[in-house]
């Protein structure tokens, strides 16, 4: 960006900000958006605060060659208007909510449908406009172009959310990065405030630590937070991931509708089924004969075998070499073969096509909220959410 353009935004945004702080909106709209590395030695990672969101992961593979292995954008400006939720966290309520709607303690709370009758990974709408009428955000990308992301108001969801970033250590022994977002009560219809963080940590070579968490600060709230990054271990934009070799740690599943919804509450075994990944199997061998909702591939929620912080997925490229190993302490996974991507344009020029990616989706059970029989997600003042992922590369 120009530096008259750099200057005249921050004119702008003065001018808006005061206007903010007279309708009651606070300092919010003078957040920054920036991108940050984590690095030890040919292992890094890039994130950003708009989000909480991961924006690359680059690592070596058998013969020491470099590689992005995560599915994402450019820009953040293109982030803001993303709609396969590349790399965010997302909350604060994650994957669907039947009709939007539930009750709680006898009251019923309605939430923005963004995934037609129903919503999914929080009520955001990329259009909302700003309901303290600013038409100036300021928002600004260390370079590129300029994001048009309002930080006020509520309807964004936790990925189209500025976060505030309250530590950062670039390198060293542990590098590590905290962010915080605090939701608002009655943000996406919710009730309650929450405070929100995630840090992302390295440990160990080739280790990746995520760490979610909340506080529900005054009323009984659901809470159910999810990294939604999509995975190419041979690197993004290399073809698909048909080949790539897949174990799960995860006896059962449960059965969704043609909506993705738990509508009927049963959980059954995948021994015997398309979903049964229990031996390392090609992501590819059945990928074709599986419906899930209207698309075919894989969106299928794994119940985890265990409790605790223990062993869920197995996933390695052959040609590569590069593997991945993942821990969590969540009860459920939602596996994602990426069947919507279509022609869609990602990072360094590269086009992502059906299959491109996948998805490795730890969480609480899908639409518990509306499922007595699900394990419950909702906190009461004071309680805290913990959500804890250990990704082990190796090659």
């Amino acid at each position: 960006m120009a530096r008259g353009a750099q200057v005249l935004l921050a004119l702008l945004c003065v001018a808006a900000a005061a206007s903010a702080v007279a309708s009651g909106a606070g300092v919010g709209a003078r957040k920054m958006v920036g991108v940050y590395e984590l690095r030890m030695g040919d292992f890094s990672v890039k994130v950003t605060n708009f989000g909480a969101r991961v924006m690359s992961i680059v690592l070596p593979d058998a013969k020491g060659n470099l590689a992005d292995v995560i599915l994402g954008k450019d820009t953040i400006a293109e982030y803001v208007d993303d709609e396969f939720y590349f790399g965010p966290i997302t909350g604060r309520i994650a994957q669907r909510v039947a009709r939007g709607r539930f009750v709680l303690d006898g009251k019923a709370y309605h939430m923005y449908k963004n995934d037609g009758n129903n919503t999914i990974h929080g009520s955001h709408r990329c259009t909302m406009p700003n309901p303290n009428g600013l038409t100036c955000y300021c928002v600004l990308e260390r370079s590129n172009s300029l994001p048009t992301v309002p930080d006020s108001g509520g309807g964004r969801g936790f990925c189209k959310s500025i976060w505030t970033v309250k530590e950062y250590v670039a390198g060293g022994d542990s590098p590590y990065i905290t962010f915080y977002y605090h939701s608002f009560d009655g943000e996406e219809g919710l009730p309650g405030s929450v405070d929100a963080y995630v840090t992302y940590r390295m440990s160990s070579p080739y280790t990746l630590g995520v760490h979610m968490n909340g506080t529900a600060l005054d009323k009984a709230t659901p809470v159910n937070f999810l990294l939604h990054a999509y995975w190419n271990l041979a690197g993004h934009g290399s073809g698909d991931v048909l080949d790539h070799t897949l174990r799960l740690f995860a006896s059962r599943y449960a059965v969704l509708d043609e909506e993705l919804l738990p509508s009927s509450g049963r959980i059954e075994p995948v021994a015997g089924t398309l979903l049964d990944f229990r031996t390392p199997t090609p992501i590819g061998a059945r990928i074709r004969k599986v419906i899930s909702g209207r698309g075919v591939g894989y969106d299928t929620n794994y119940i985890i075998d265990g409790e605790g912080m223990r062993p869920v997925a197995q996933v390695r490229d052959g040609k590569s070499g590069r593997a991945l190993e993942l821990w969590a302490n969540q009860p459920t996974m939602q596996l994602y073969t990426g069947n919507y991507l279509n022609h869609t344009k990602g990072k360094d020029g590269k086009v992502y096509e059906k299959y491109a990616g996948f998805c490795l989706e730890t969480m609480g059970y899908v639409d518990a909220v509306n499922h007595p029989e699900f394990p419950s997600q909702t906190l009461r003042p004071g309680q805290v959410y913990k959500h804890d992922m250990v990704f082990k590369f190796s090659f």
